[in-house]
């Protein structure tokens, strides 16, 4: 018989070790949206990610500065091509971020009724952008008011600033919450637990059967593809700008910070056209196939269109502002679809899919900057076909095996009693 005490809202967090199936038909009433603690809970996290993208993008603001420099004043002086690279060389990111995304999925998992977790996720996610767009719109000016290191102080500042309220106001679940609404708690409560098969057993990670999942390999494959073109915009972006239109550091700045306050609001409603999908009955995986395809494929064809056309500047700032906006879609795909796949395992398995893309921070400014200084007539053409492969060879792979089921290595074993 059946053990079903573990899915009672006093069994703490016993009820949350789970594998959540998304289905459309059972939906229980709907508690508060947007003043509630859940989105609350969106909200922090979305300043956490705002915080982790500034910090970890200020490099790539604040490079020149650093080289050109010993006086912690900065002086732009012309040409952005002195450094190997670009520069911009230095990550945009690093895979030591991936534990912050595991960190947020496990939160997710407990937090998030299915019809909503697209939107959650989105809402936490997109503060991102809006750090990237923060510290491309000031960190220029920080620098040239101020001097470069205060870049980093004002940030890392911020960044132990949040860090108390994090820990007092996150809690790892609705039951655990102590000024959660009871309405809200038992909306969650009851969207979860209709789909639920519950285990209060520790599992060890099934290795093998991860490492022989092609679902699994398709999210890390294809999210490597979608940082290495996130990667590109972020660092490349004012090279590109300044290279072909010779803007002034100032303008520069401007212009290569509009295209992520867009990305952050693309981002944003991506999530909730998400889940409304999902209230239409469209299958979960084709609802994440189709973010994962609008945020690659026309941010990739975009940008490999570029050096084909006439120089303008409406054009190439279109193109730049369409690319980066549409990018990210993928955050309602591949970027929570290891939650689809593996609920019990999500953490984890978020937090190592991501670190894993993120290595493509890591090389597409390397060898970017390697192609841009060998061919310095087709370097640009270079570098976005090679951003194309990458990009559609990830994409197909992944709209070939890519699901949205939780995978039978993911499921609990149910208890008995005899």
């Amino acid at each position: 018989k059946n053990t079903m005490a573990e899915l009672s809202p006093t069994a703490g967090e016993s009820n949350y070790s789970q594998d959540i199936q998304v289905d459309e038909k059972l939906v229980p009433k709907k508690g508060l949206s947007l003043c509630s603690t859940r989105y609350g809970i969106a909200l922090i996290i979305h300043v956490c990610n705002f915080i982790a993208a500034a910090q970890s993008t200020v490099i790539n603001i604040t490079m020149v500065a650093m080289v050109n420099t010993t006086d912690h004043q900065f002086q732009f002086n012309g040409s952005t091509e002195q450094l190997p690279g670009g520069p911009n060389n230095a990550p945009d990111s690093l895979p030591a971020e991936g534990s912050i995304f595991g960190g947020q999925n496990a939160l997710w998992e407990r937090w998030g009724p299915p019809h909503e977790r697209s939107r959650l996720c989105t809402i936490a996610l997109s503060g991102m952008l809006l750090g990237t767009f923060t510290i491309t719109l000031v960190g220029g000016l920080i620098s040239q008011t101020l001097g470069w290191p205060f870049a980093f102080y004002i940030f890392g500042g911020i960044g132990c600033v949040y860090c108390p309220f994090w820990f007092i106001l996150i809690y790892d679940d609705p039951v655990s919450h102590p000024w959660i609404n009871v309405t809200e708690k038992e909306y969650i409560i009851s969207s979860l637990a209709q789909q639920i098969h519950v285990s209060s057993q520790k599992q060890p990670l099934p290795i093998k059967a991860m490492l022989k999942s092609l679902p699994l390999w398709s999210i890390c494959v294809c999210s490597f593809g979608h940082q290495w073109l996130v990667a590109i915009l972020i660092t490349y972006t004012p090279t590109y700008i300044s290279s072909v239109f010779s803007v002034n550091i100032r303008d520069n700045g401007l212009l290569s910070a509009l295209p992520f306050i867009i990305a952050w609001v693309i981002g944003i409603l991506g999530g909730y056209l998400a889940d409304f999908l999902l209230t239409k009955n469209v299958r979960l995986v084709t609802v994440r196939k189709i973010a994962t395809f609008l945020g690659n494929f026309p941010s990739s064809a975009l940008l490999v269109a570029l050096p084909y056309l006439p120089p303008s500047y409406i054009t190439t700032m279109t193109f730049l502002t369409l690319s980066c906006g549409l990018s990210p879609l993928c955050q309602s795909g591949i970027y929570i679809n290891a939650l689809d796949l593996a609920p019990r395992y999500s953490s984890f398995l978020m937090g190592t899919t991501r670190g894993l893309a993120n290595i493509a921070a890591l090389l597409a400014p390397t060898v970017s900057g390697f192609l841009l200084n060998q061919d310095s007539e087709f370097g640009w053409r270079n570098v976005f076909l090679l951003l194309f492969a990458i990009n559609l060879s990830g994409l197909i792979f992944y709209l070939i095996c890519g699901d949205a089921v939780v995978q039978d290595w993911a499921k609990g074993r149910k208890l008995t009693r005899l």
